[in-house]
């Protein structure tokens, strides 16, 4: 698996954030000493990223986008910890969902999970299908790794679920995480929370219409130029 290093221009993320201004809607919330000093960005309209020093989270949600009114909705995820960082364990009740109205949503359990599955094949395979890349990770993160919360609802009897992933620097996690959103998904700005062994980092996205997804991506695109220029004229 090819992993790309995100710290290549952390100038044009932060364009790209302030042109859609969903990092402001996060900054509404109450920051908590935990999240102070994190950095987001974006790697992509529907690609997000967010480290504290602590860990890292990169967020891929263009199924959830494209499911509103669906109770369940599937987000592509990457974890690791920052280099000097000790390795530590995430377990399932460690990763959250805010939704826009503020709920705190935690991941079912495997036997919660084991009851939809078979209704969330067809979700899934649309995943497969045209879920965007999320190998966005630090350097020296370069050894592929598996976040096996849930099995693969396409080929259940092929992969195994577990209830924790062993991060450390070195390893490039990735995996799918599936909330139960009652009511359904809504427009609006939702965060994930994953507690990390002393601190939150926190992964805000936006629920988007078609026209606010196309928007989005032609600011960003010209904003990621803009800032690609300016950082050549500096060499």
């Amino acid at each position: 698996m090819k992993i790309r290093d995100s710290f290549r221009n952390w100038v044009v993320l932060a364009l790209a954030v302030c042109v859609v201004g969903f990092a402001a809607a996060a900054a509404a919330e109450e920051e908590t000493a935990a999240q102070a000093g994190e950095k987001t960005g974006v790697e992509g309209t529907f690609v997000r990223v967010a480290e504290n020093g602590e860990g890292w989270v990169v967020l891929g949600y263009e199924i959830a986008n494209s499911s509103v009114g669906n109770e369940w909705m599937l987000l592509d995820v990457g974890m690791t910890v920052m280099q000097g960082v000790k390795g530590q364990k995430i377990t399932r009740d460690q990763v959250k969902l805010v939704t826009p109205e503020g709920k705190v949503l935690p991941l079912p359990s495997d036997e919660e999970f084991a009851k939809v599955r078979g209704s969330l094949a067809a979700m899934t395979e649309r995943d497969n299908i045209m879920h965007p890349s999320i190998n966005y990770f630090p350097p020296g993160a370069d050894r592929a790794c598996r976040i096996g919360f849930f099995s693969d609802p396409t080929r259940p009897a092929q992969s195994l679920s577990y209830d924790e992933v062993d991060l450390n620097s070195q390893r490039a996690c990735i995996g799918r995480l599936y909330f139960h959103v009652p009511g359904g998904i809504q427009l609006g700005n939702y965060n994930l929370d994953v507690q990390f062994a002393n601190s939150i980092v926190r992964v805000p996205m936006k629920i988007m219409t078609k026209e606010e997804a196309k928007k989005f991506e032609k600011e960003w695109k010209e904003a990621e130029k803009e800032a690609k220029k300016e950082a050549k004229h500096k060499k």
